[in-house]
C-alpha cells in the first residue's frame, strides 16, 4: 500500500506542502519516542506503539499497529493518526483483548491517513 499522502498546513501544520508515502510518514514518526503495548496472547496484534509529535505548537497523535503474519514471527506495520485520548483508552482495554481494543479505539481512525489495511 504505497498511497501518496499530501500533507498540508491544515493536516500537519507544516509551512509548505509535503508529499509523503505511508512508509515515509511512519519512518518520521518512529524517529520520536513511543510507548509500546505488546500483546502476547492476541492472534492478530503483536504490538501497538503510540507517538506524540509537536509541530508548530500543535500536538499530533499516532499509533503504529504491528499485525502478526500467519506462519511467521514477523508482523506488518500500519500507521494511524489517532485522537489525544486513544493511548489511554487502548492501554486500559488491551489486556482483556488487544483485538477488541484495536477495533474500538484505533480502527475508527483508519480513514484519516489512508495507511491502514483493508479488512473487507
Amino acid at each position: 500500500m504505497k498511497k501518496i499522502l499530501v500533507i498540508i498546513i491544515l493536516t500537519f501544520g507544516f509551512l509548505n506542502v509535503q508529499a509523503q508515502s505511508c512508509e515515509e510518514l511512519m519512518k518520521t514518526v518512529k524517529s520520536n519516542y513511543g510507548t509500546t503495548y505488546t500483546s502476547y496472547n492476541s492472534e492478530a496484534i503483536s504490538k501497538v506503539t503510540f507517538y506524540n509529535m509537536n509541530i508548530d505548537f500543535k500536538t499530533y497523535y499516532f499509533a503504529i499497529v504491528c499485525f502478526k503474519q500467519k506462519y511467521s514471527f514477523g508482523c506488518n506495520e500500519y500507521i494511524y493518526q489517532v485522537g489525544s485520548n486513544t493511548k489511554l483508552n487502548y492501554s486500559m482495554d488491551h489486556y482483556d483483548s488487544a483485538g477488541k481494543a484495536f477495533w474500538k479505539h484505533i480502527q475508527p481512525y483508519a480513514d484519516v491517513l489512508g495507511c491502514s489495511p483493508d479488512f473487507e
